[in-house]
């Protein structure tokens, strides 16, 4: 090189270069960083600027890779080539060596040993590297498949970009749990505080937050890490989990020290004592230990049951418990029609987290507890995570707590529940017009492969159920004619509770908000967030008092929050925190008198949102009140919401009968039978008037399918629909070109494909295998014809069909098979 600046200057990018990754290691790995966080930044910064002057020195593994700037406006979702899977967990040492037994028998010998690591507290990520650099990041999401955070991840500063290793496979997958470091989650909210904004929850909930934010620049400002747990791969020189461990930490790979190999489950148990306490020194929170079969051919000889493999469990550390009041049930309905009680509770501080609620399950749950509304209870965080009480401090009863007898109507439509002889739980029979129950099926009628009305989104919907405008699919229909009165309608009810007997709730900061005047909500999200474990009316006294600080109309604004203090204690009212009585607040609004309240409070029960009471409560206000109850409602239907909507209703009505079929939600009909129906009947009529040996004669159609088919056509309210959805012009009638079959070469046979396919996404080989007549599987069973095998079929399924003696082929093979008929079509 010629150049004796250029030479200077590579020379330069070289020593920053090694000197920053070596800072990244000791502050990522070693956690003993050794310069602050602005001379670290002065570094990178001089780098940037060199590389900008220099790009041909520029490396694609360079520190300045990691500072982001990506904005990524939607994440697009990928398969995860193997299931990531779920462990069977355990709290007791009995049932660890229950476990230890299983693998005794189920390997015949106690010939094996045990590798254990810490597990902890974070987000679930695969990586995929190709040729050594990382092409693909992707969540855990359901386990199948989740998001693509690639340009999320590249930030993370102990993420090798490349690895260079003379072995590297070709092609592999490494698994870790992101997580944010304790310093970085008490760092980033000591400079949330200093700039009054709400703070951060927990590091693990801070962690699966970055990880989907849309400004990679601002996710590298975070300082995520990662350890590194798993290693897949084809034909990898290694048969044991320590193996994959070592490469991993070989090729640069984060991996915790704390793992170790021990040869049996006592060995396992000494090092679970060993971190019960010590696990705390960490910079980064766990909750527990994963416990696995070391050697990879005894994993594969155990093999896995439905959900979980036989050759790993997790062992979680005892909850964090607390004490605390509870001041209410309250009770919430499934879209089965299943009620949850949910106990309200005096806030208190456990694991991290402010908990405020916390589930009982059912009924027996509370018999079995002894509750009475008012104990002081104890409550746990079920693996560090869900809410739970756990016992009634029955010494600390003062007489004043009152017996909790279980509802008895449904809280959303007033129906008389009913419990099934020999069930846990209650449920709501009024499967037709109960909101949530609704809301499941309509969710199903606009699906994509249904009806495909994706501008009737969840929300949307449950805005129209719960305001009556939706109880089945015909209603749809006619929106059209009630687009007028859908403005204003409230799209979100995410700031409504209701109490246990159905009064309808708004959320304090709502209403605070509205009895107030010039006090901006983003003030009000501030002192929430500041005083999130006071109870509600201490909380409100404080605000009270400080209205003077925010110096805007203070004696205005006092008088109206001590009014709302009064009549909060005058009325009695489930007491749900952060939740207030709707009734309380429109009254304090509009200056009202006690009667009116009451009025109001009737009014209330069963409504949905203030709009829903207004519209639909039979009650008169004055305009100055109409006015000032606008900053009590949530987002609303706009103009330009209600067009989209009435196009996507419009352009349902020519989706074809099949789709049609499918979209009633008939149970056991599934996209597939729904073809074969259409397709053997032509038109719903047909279908309707079938005797149950013509449904039989149907390959694939069985007695289940049959008496599911019979149920639906005998109900009246059903064929009701049925008759207004044809009114409206949907196709309920075949036409011949709603299924185009190219061939009949799969004609009756059932196939499924798993695994990566590179000719096909999932939509397109279904549809493919269709238009040959064929029908598309979800799941392996004894049925199918045979299996698509895709590259990294996952190992469960391939396990599976193998036992079943169902024939596997490659994508190749079943594509050689259609070469003949593709020239015919292509000539």
């Amino acid at each position: 090189m010629n150049n004796p600046a250029k030479e200077e200057a590579r020379k330069r990018i070289e020593s920053l270069t090694e000197t920053i990754n070596h800072h990244n290691r000791l502050y990522y790995q070693e956690d003993e960083p050794e310069i602050s966080d602005f001379d670290f930044d002065r570094l990178l910064e001089e780098l940037v600027k060199l590389e900008n002057a220099f790009p041909e020195f520029k490396k694609e593994d360079s520190p300045t890779q990691r500072i982001g700037g990506t904005i990524t406006k939607t994440f697009e979702t990928a398969t995860h080539s193997v299931k990531m899977l779920s462990l069977g967990n355990t709290y007791s040492k009995e049932e660890l060596i229950a476990f230890d037994e299983r693998v005794a028998k189920g390997l015949g010998h106690r010939n094996y040993d045990y590798f254990c690591e810490l597990k902890f507290d974070g987000v679930a990520i695969s990586l995929v590297y190709e040729k050594g650099r990382l092409i693909r990041a992707v969540t855990r999401g359901d386990g199948y498949k989740g998001d693509v955070v690639t340009e999320n991840v590249r930030t993370i500063r102990n993420i090798p970009l490349t690895i260079k290793d003379s072995n590297l496979p070709e092609y592999f997958e490494v698994r870790g749990e992101v997580f944010l470091p304790r310093r970085e989650f008490d760092k980033i909210n000591k400079e949330r505080k200093e700039r009054n904004e709400a703070l951060l929850a927990n590091p693990r909930n801070a962690a699966s937050g970055t990880l989907k934010m849309q400004d990679s620049g601002v996710v590298a400002k975070r300082r995520l890490n990662c350890n590194f747990y798993q290693l897949i791969g084809d034909d990898l020189p290694i048969n044991h989990h320590h193996e994959a461990v070592t490469m991993m930490e070989k090729w640069g790979l984060n991996i915790s020290t704390a793992y170790k190999k021990v040869k049996d489950i006592h060995a396992t148990l000494d090092y679970i004592e060993y971190w019960r306490e010590k696990r705390h020194q960490l910079p980064v929170d766990t909750d527990g230990v994963v416990i696995k079969v070391n050697n990879y051919y005894h994993q594969e000889e155990l093999g896995f049951t439905a959900k979980i493999p036989r050759w790993a469990i997790a062992f979680k550390y005892q909850a964090e418990k607390a004490k605390t009041k509870l001041q209410s049930i309250t009770y919430q309905v499934g879209r089965t029609g299943a009620i949850t009680p949910v106990a309200n509770l005096s806030p208190v501080s456990l694991a991290g987290t402010t908990v405020k609620r916390a589930s009982l399950h059912n009924a027996n749950e509370i018999e079995r507890l002894d509750l009475h509304e008012g104990d002081m209870v104890w409550v746990e965080k079920g693996g560090e995570i869900i809410p739970k009480i756990t016992a009634v401090i029955k010494e600390l009863r003062n007489g004043a707590e009152k017996p909790i007898s279980f509802l008895k109507n449904c809280p959303e439509c007033g129906t008389k529940l009913e419990r099934n002889k020999g069930e846990a739980k209650h449920f709501c029979p009024n499967a037709e017009s109960c909101p949530p129950q609704v809301l499941g099926r309509m969710e199903h009628f606009v699906s994509k492969r249904a009806m495909d009305i994706d501008s009737l989104g969840t929300e949307r919907l449950r805005a129209l159920i719960h305001q009556g405008y939706i109880r089945n699919p015909a209603d749809i229909y006619d929106l059209p004619q009630f687009k007028d009165e859908l403005m204003g309608l409230e799209i979100s009810d995410e700031q409504y509770v209701k109490s246990s007997l159905g009064y309808l709730f708004v959320s304090l900061k709502k209403a605070l908000y509205a009895i107030t005047e010039s006090i901006t909500l983003k003030e009000i999200e501030q002192f929430l967030a500041d005083h999130e474990s006071m109870e509600s009316i201490p909380k409100i006294q404080y605000f009270r008092d400080l209205i003077p600080k925010f110096n805007k109309r203070v004696e205005e604004n006092t008088a109206s929050v001590e009014k709302f203090l009064k009549e909060l204690t005058f009325f009695e009212f489930d007491q749900i925190e952060d939740y207030v009585p709707v009734a309380v607040v429109i009254a304090v609004m509009g200056d009202l008198e006690k009667d009116d309240i009451e009025n109001i409070k009737s009014a209330s029960i069963h409504k949905s949102t203030v709009h829903d009471l207004i519209t639909n409560g039979k009650l008169e206000f004055s305009d100055t009140l109409l006015g000032k109850i606008k900053k009590l409602k949530g987002n609303t239907f706009q103009e330009g919401v209600i067009f989209n909507m009435m196009e996507g209703i419009r352009n349902s009505i020519s989706q074809p009968f099949p789709r049609v079929l499918f979209a009633l939600g008939i149970r056991n009909i599934g996209e597939n039978t729904a073809v074969l129906l259409a397709e053997h009947f032509k038109n719903m009529n047909a279908l309707q008037t079938a005797a149950d040996e013509s449904l039989l004669e149907i390959n694939g159609i069985g007695n289940t399918a049959v008496n599911s088919i019979k149920a639906y056509f005998s109900k009246k309210e059903n064929l009701d629909t049925l008759n207004r959805l044809k009114n409206h012009g949907l196709n309920f009638e075949l036409d011949k070109s709603d299924i185009q079959w190219i061939s009949k070469k799969l004609e009756g046979k059932k196939i499924l494909a798993s695994g990566k396919l590179n000719h096909f996404n999932r939509d397109e080989i279904i549809e493919f295998i269709a238009s040959h007549g064929g029908i598309y599987s979800k799941t392996v069973s004894k049925s199918l014809d045979f299996i698509i095998e895709g590259e990294e079929m996952g190992p469960s399924k391939k396990e599976k069909a193998l036992k079943l003696g169902i024939q596997l082929i490659s994508e190749e093979e079943f594509l050689q098979s259609f070469t003949n008929i593709n020239n015919e079509k292509n000539r």
